[in-house]
């Protein structure tokens, strides 16, 4: 990780404990963290909590243990503290009820008495007739007497921020340059909810502030929040981030991704044995250009980040270059660490070979279920794929014949063997390493055979040739 300066620039993420981490708020995570590290800022980790039936603590922490995971350490937050906490927004009710009294003496917020019912056929009238659903305005004009008679009496409310008529919302985007919003297109907003509860243009508005967020980073989708929010801070004079909305991340159809596009939670990614090299370093591309094209460690990745060359175009998901990156990743592990990520996928190979057998296949798996796929090729009883059928089909019953008589001469050493059947069987090139290819492993491509066969051992090479001649 790069060291640690004083904090001029101070990101953010902050997740709903609602359910698995997905790519796109995994990436979120990640540029925020990149952006405070490229400048030697801190990253901030909060937890937005404030829907009881929706947020579980299990979440919490699996989330907490999936940004570790990835090497997504936060230098503020649950677990390491900070000056601003507590960072679980359900622990801040106290704060937030300081500036909900504060904008309602200012007038600035009022109690809402219309239901769900109420306002569900406003907007249905509203669309009907061509218009933009927002609120009308209906508790706007209550009295201050009549709105406190009605609280008192238990009449259910939210409070709703009065928006300022006739104003333009500006600001400068990180990404997409200068943004500006009419406060006469934006109605009277939910910032409390019924229950009590803080509703999320508030509360991530004012703990962006209090937090000393300079920087915030999200999803395009987020945009049209942020002249709301900036709204809330300006009304109780507090302090406002930059904001910057990413392009989303897509199908091939040009659908906001989703399970049907192929997409996983980081925990499907981490079962199916996706390294968190490979998930980073994809991640970090999508919507994001690098001047290196290699593999890069968490601090490169950061030294090379740059706001300048975030997109604006929507990022395509490819689970092919994601399989790239895996594909490098593994490259770089290290030997101990293959045998721990091969795990019990390496069930079938003895024990005392385990190190030779993954040094063999190493670069023909993508996933643990690869690596168990040629243990069982190669330790167990092959599955025949129909072109190695059809090359057993088309050899010579000679070739295996010269096979078996030249074995026992040539015990591991696959070249000389080779040479040796090729001479004897009359045959050469691809004609000969097929077949037996063929014949050894049940499959026509794979790992190198001068890796294969020592690792065979000359008897299961001699009944695997057997098995050859009886089929054809």
């Amino acid at each position: 990780m790069l060291a640690m300066s004083k904090a001029i620039v101070k990101t953010r993420f902050a997740p709903s404990p609602t359910g698995q981490l997905h790519l796109g708020n995994l990436r979120t995570a990640l540029f925020s963290a990149l952006h405070a590290w490229s400048v030697g800022g801190n990253f901030l980790l909060r937890i937005e909590d404030t829907d009881a039936e929706r947020s579980q603590a299990a979440y919490t922490q699996a989330l907490q243990a999936d940004l570790h995971w990835l090497g997504l350490h936060w230098q503020e937050g649950p677990e390491v503290g900070g000056p601003a906490g507590p960072y679980l927004q359900s622990e801040r009710a106290a704060v937030y009820a300081g500036y909900y009294r504060q904008l309602r003496a200012g007038g600035q917020a009022y109690p809402c008495f219309c239901t769900q019912e109420q306002l569900a056929a406003t907007r249905a009238a509203q669309r009907a007739s061509g218009r933009p659903p927002r609120y009308p305005g209906t508790c706007a004009h209550v009295s201050a007497d009549e709105a406190a008679a009605r609280v008192s009496a238990g009449e259910p409310h939210t409070l709703r921020f009065r928006v300022p008529a006739g104003e333009l919302i500006e600001f400068d985007d990180l990404v997409r340059g200068p943004q500006a919003f009419r406060s006469d297109d934006i109605g009277d907003f939910v910032i409390r909810r019924t229950d009590g509860t803080p509703a999320f243009f508030f509360c991530n508005a004012v703990d962006d502030a209090l937090m000393g967020v300079t920087h915030v980073w999200r999803g395009e989708d987020h945009i049209s929040n942020t002249p709301r929010q900036l709204l809330i801070l300006r009304a109780l004079g507090l302090r406002e981030p930059r904001y910057g909305h990413m392009a989303l991340i897509v199908g091939d159809d040009g659908a906001p991704l989703s399970k049907r596009h192929g997409a996983m939670s980081l925990d499907g990614l981490r079962e199916l044995g996706y390294l968190p090299l490979a998930i980073t370093n994809y991640l970090a591309r999508l919507g994001h250009s690098y001047a290196e094209d290699g593999l890069l460690d968490m601090q490169a990745l950061a030294a090379g980040f740059d706001p300048a060359r975030l997109g604006k175009a929507a990022a395509r998901f490819d689970r092919t270059q994601l399989d790239h990156w895996q594909r490098l990743a593994l490259a770089a592990t290290a030997d101990a660490d293959l045998a721990h990520w091969a795990g019990a996928a390496c069930a079938a190979v003895p024990e005392a070979r385990r190190g030779e057998f993954l040094a063999a296949v190493r670069d023909n798996v993508l996933l643990p279920e690869d690596v168990r796929f040629w243990a069982q090729a190669l330790f167990a009883e092959p599955a025949f794929e129909p072109a190695a059928q059809s090359e057993l089909a088309a050899a010579p019953v000679a070739l295996f014949e010269a096979a078996l008589q030249c074995l026992p001469a040539h015990d591991g050493d696959f070249r000389g063997w080779t040479k040796a059947v090729g001479a004897a069987a009359g045959v050469k090139g691809r004609a000969l390493f097929m077949p037996l290819r063929a014949a050894l492993t049940g499959h026509t491509h794979g790992p190198e055979m001068a890796r294969v066969f020592p690792l065979l051992g000359q008897q299961r090479v001699a009944q695997r040739l057997r098995a050859a001649l009886a089929r054809i």
